[in-house]
């Protein structure tokens, strides 16, 4: 017979590789808070229902305190036979009092056990998530304001684009990391439901109150189906492309982070902190971090698919599958919270190279544009003053000099319209500022986005 406490129909206990295969408890041990957190508001509901009596009630919720403390000290030490998390708490509590640790799992089962437990895992974490994000837009929004009026050339196909404001481009990861913010806080009216009471599949035959525990645990509302709230994990599926969305805009701020600080570019460096070196070149400074934030996004992306493609085919309900969805899930808001921590300090401590930026863009063609502006205020049809400005760069190039360098005759020999007031508009501060249609780079604009950036860092929570 199996020993087991689902074993009472099994003449033999499971084959040694099907209990290593089956048993959960390396990892949904990380979910010891919430399954007592579960369990104790479970217990209150069953006596106040009167299926259990509160002499009994007592003993279990004092027993599962201690147990709980043994655990998260290490007196008590969590055990591979008993598969999960669910099953080692309750055997543990009935070292501590006994029988009576039995009534424990009246009128629930372990498929809406451990659906509650990951919904009061991930709504924690969520938040947690939200905070160290809230950290990171607050340390750009902080770095903006100290570089408003840093120019440094803005980029597209990663060749030199036109001049910006370095504020500008900090406050794009800024608002990038507000639509994060914004769909991990949505995401909470999906994560803020519980699933407590719904038994394995149909509910239960006990008179329970899961408005009750719902309140107890802080969740919103109940599921209203019972097959739903034990199979649904579009939760965590929801989770997992936000953290996705997230893990791309930190790799893409990774990404400039890293093209700045090489030699090439020589626009920032990090702090010592944050870098290695080479075991065998003695002058590398390494940025590793960013590197790693960088690297680490394809994981993050393969538990989204892993999860996407576990759950595809699965009838309702539960089915043995979803064990699968919790290493995943955990690497995932260990990541999150691991990068966005190394994050906010990283950039706080970034040093910005104003002077070179401002070299760089003094260095190279990214006020072209202007000059096809200015050609047409002085009445010249786009099109046109698009190609004569073509030619002009041409010349320039062909001479190795800026636009800046030209001589007035010079321009004057493809264009009659240019005059010496050109210059004033193809200085690089003159091509930031006047660029002040809303969301522009002049500084006015900047001004105004990071002050609007401001108010919703003071609204996020």
């Amino acid at each position: 017979m199996s020993s087991k406490v689902w074993g009472g129909r099994f003449t033999t206990s499971p084959n040694q590789l099907v209990e290593e295969m089956n048993a959960s408890i390396c990892f949904d041990q990380a979910l010891l808070d919430e399954d007592i957190e579960g369990s104790l508001a479970h217990v209150a509901m069953l006596a106040r229902c009167e299926i259990i009596e509160e002499g009994e009630a007592q003993t279990l919720t004092e027993g599962l305190k201690t147990v709980h403390e043994k655990v998260a000290s290490g007196e008590a030490t969590l055990r591979a036979q008993y598969e999960d998390i669910h099953m080692n708490v309750e055997m543990l509590l009935h070292e501590e009092i006994g029988k009576l640790a039995g009534k424990l799992h009246t009128a629930r089962s372990r498929n809406d056990q451990v659906a509650t437990d990951m919904h009061l895992y991930l709504k924690k974490k969520v938040q947690n998530i939200s905070s160290l994000l809230n950290d990171v837009q607050t340390v750009l929004c902080e770095k903006a304001e100290s570089h408003i009026d840093t120019i440094v050339p803005g980029y597209t196909h990663l060749q030199r684009a036109q001049p910006i404001s370095f504020a500008h481009h900090l406050l794009a990861y800024f608002w990038m990391f507000q639509r994060d913010a914004g769909r991990l806080e949505d995401s909470l009216k999906r994560i803020d439901v519980s699933p407590l009471g719904a038994g394995a599949i149909a509910g239960t035959t006990f008179p329970i109150d899961r408005a009750f525990t719902a309140d107890l645990l802080g969740f919103k509302e109940v599921y209203p189906n019972s097959m739903d709230a034990v199979s649904d994990r579009d939760f965590i599926v929801e989770f997992l492309s936000n953290a996705s969305i997230l893990m791309m805009h930190i790799s893409r701020l990774s990404e400039e982070m890293i093209i700045w600080s090489s030699q090439e570019f020589n626009f920032v460096e990090f702090d010592d902190a944050f870098c290695t070196g080479s075991s065998m070149m003695p002058q590398k400074k390494n940025p590793d971090m960013p590197e790693l934030l960088r690297g680490k996004t394809g994981r993050v992306y393969g538990h989204l698919m892993g999860l996407l493609t576990t759950l595809k085919g699965l009838p309702l309900t539960y089915n043995k599958d979803m064990q699968e969805d919790k290493e995943g899930m955990f690497d995932t808001v260990e990541t999150l919270e691991k990068s966005l921590a190394i994050l906010a300090p990283m950039l706080e401590t970034m040093v910005v190279k104003k002077e070179q930026m401002y070299e760089s863009v003094k260095q190279d063609y990214s006020n072209a544009t202007d000059l096809a502006d200015y050609l047409v205020t002085k009445g010249m049809a786009f099109r046109q003053a698009h190609e004569v400005t073509g030619k002009i760069v041409l010349s320039a190039i062909q001479q190795k000099k800026n636009l800046l360098d030209l001589s007035l005759e010079e321009y004057q020999s493809f264009s009659t319209f240019i005059d010496s007031d050109l210059y004033e508009a193809l200085r690089p501060e003159q091509v930031v500022s006047a660029r002040g249609s809303i969301g522009g780079t002049a500084p006015n604009q900047v001004k105004k986005q990071l002050n609007h950036a401001k108010s919703l860092l003071k609204s996020n929570y």
